[in-house]
């Protein structure tokens, strides 16, 4: 059946939990100016997480009553499992972070989180908004328009440290960068919308289908669009050759803006990169006997990016800079799945999407403790002889590092191997050649991961008291520590739930 298209007073219902991040943002803004000082940094953090749960609670109940798919604002957003999933996710990772984010009594650690609340918990918002859209764009304009709202409030919170030469250096190199990328992908959807004649992905997909249907490959001029778009979108996903400004703008960053930054953005980067694929390009039901270009173009994408991420990461000393190419190394992996883009490999995504956002959030929460406890130092020195001043906050590291590493038994192990084996059912030595390189790749990330265990666990420190650790960041880790094991034990009802919501409107 085909899915109702709506008008735009009939689709506010379904863009609801939008609307309420939209409402919350300025409710923040107000409440910024008008409350008390004393009440003023829990007036914020109260309504950003009630606006968030709220957000996220609407798509949740979406997935739960399997709400029927919607075009809407006819046909510019989707409104399908697959953005409800998103929703959800990021909803949770966005509610995370603003925990995260709660500065320290010690003014001398990032105070402008502590001076600004404010204006960077609205923007927390406004960036949540932004990546719900990606996740639901249905027209080339909008996917557009909301991969730059996402870039925009990037830039300002990857420099929100006004006062620090490092932060501002990150942030001007995510302008520089994010500005070519922009324009790059903008040229590629120009020959798409040239050669299609429209900015929906539904009839760019019917043109696409037909001229490939008639031509018995893919045109050439939709091949080249495509490798240009993908400038954008790897550059939203820290993908080779468009990592570049990962490792500087994830150290100079605050560091919730930087665990934002490895988790949110790059979810919703992948969310987009699905649908186009699968809404624009039907990447994944190809007419028999065309061969595509997409294995390959993909297939040498993840091998590239997987092996610039972890040999890049083996030399490094500060933790966060390690932890920036080990997020690029991530992204590779989870490019994986693209190189067949099947059902099971975006149903692999999306899972690996879902355990990342733990073990990678729960890494940089450590990150930021040990930090506070040693006077902004986020290199190895400062992580000497943790498993004996914090066992607890070391012990949820390590946890965090073996999933990294994809061991089992953590989440990383068990999304690791639905990337794999969805990459080995689809068959042919391309495939094979691929996954070699992924293991070897898995291999090499051992190295630096376990070095950071040996440094926490071997290594004698000068220091013997024990670290203390605020008990919001000590709490919040050990939550996300849990379905870091618990996931790599008993997985199977969230992937089949996972598997069910990659559902996408067409």
């Amino acid at each position: 059946m085909e899915p109702r298209t709506l008008d735009n007073v009939a689709s506010l219902a379904y863009f609801a939990p939008e609307l309420v991040l939209i409402a919350a943002a300025l409710l923040l803004v107000v409440w910024d100016l008008a409350s008390p000082a004393r009440f003023k940094l829990t007036g914020l953090v109260s309504l950003s997480l009630a606006a968030l749960a709220c957000s996220g609670g609407l798509g949740a109940y979406f997935l739960a009553t399997d709400a029927a798919p919607r075009a809407l604002f006819h046909g510019l957003l989707a409104f399908d499992r697959f953005s409800n999933l998103f929703r959800v996710i990021f909803a949770l990772v966005t509610g995370a972070i603003v925990l995260f984010s709660v500065p320290p009594r010690s003014p001398g650690i990032e105070p402008e989180l502590r001076r600004d609340s404010g204006e960077f918990f609205t923007l927390i918002l406004v960036l949540s908004l932004g990546m719900n859209l990606m996740a639901a764009s249905r027209h080339l304009l909008l996917i557009y328009l909301s991969i730059e709202l996402v870039s925009v409030i990037s830039f300002v919170l990857a420099g929100f440290k006004i006062n620090d030469a490092k932060s501002s250096e990150a942030a001007l190199k995510y302008v520089i960068f994010g500005g070519v990328a922009s324009g790059i992908m903008l040229y590629g959807m120009s020959w798409i919308f040239g050669i299609t004649a429209s900015m929906r992905l539904d009839e760019c997909a019917a043109r696409i289908a037909a001229l490939t249907a008639q031509q018995g490959k893919v045109p050439e001029v939709v091949f080249v669009g495509t490798a240009f778009m993908l400038a954008g979108f790897g550059y939203k996903i820290s993908a080779a050759p468009f990592h570049m400004w990962t490792p500087d703008v994830y150290e100079g960053a605050p560091t919730p803006v930087t665990a934002f930054l490895s988790v949110g953005p790059k979810a919703a980067g992948f969310a987009v990169l699905i649908r186009f694929f699968s809404d624009a390009l039907g990447a994944g039901s190809a007419p028999p006997g065309v061969a595509t270009p997409w294995p390959v173009l993909f297939g040498c994408l993840a091998m590239a990016t997987m092996t610039v991420g972890n040999l890049s990461a083996l030399e490094q000393e500060n933790v966060k800079r390690m932890l920036a190419y080990s997020s690029i190394a991530h992204a590779g992996y989870m490019l994986l799945g693209f190189s067949v883009f099947s059902g099971a490999g975006v149903a692999a995504i999306a899972f690996y999407i879902v355990t990342y956002c733990f073990m990678n959030l729960g890494a940089f929460m450590v990150v930021m403790a040990v930090a506070e406890e040693s006077g902004g130092d986020e290199t190895f020195a400062a992580f000497r002889g943790l498993g004996r001043r914090a066992p607890l906050v070391a012990a949820a590291m390590a946890v965090f590092l073996v999933s990294l590493t994809g061991l089992p038994p953590t989440a990383g192990f068990i999304g690791k191997f639905y990337l794999f084996s969805a990459l080995l059912a689809a068959g042919g030595a391309w495939s094979w050649a691929i996954a070699v390189v992924g293991v070897l790749n898995s291999v090499i990330s051992l190295f630096y991961y376990a070095r950071l265990l040996r440094t926490m666990y071997l290594d004698k420190s000068d220091r013997t008291e024990p670290t203390l650790v605020r008990p919001l960041l000590g709490a919040t880790t050990c939550a996300l520590a849990v379905p870091t094991v618990l996931l790599g034990v008993y997985w199977g009802p969230v992937y089949d739930f996972v598997a069910r919501s990659v559902t996408i409107l067409r």
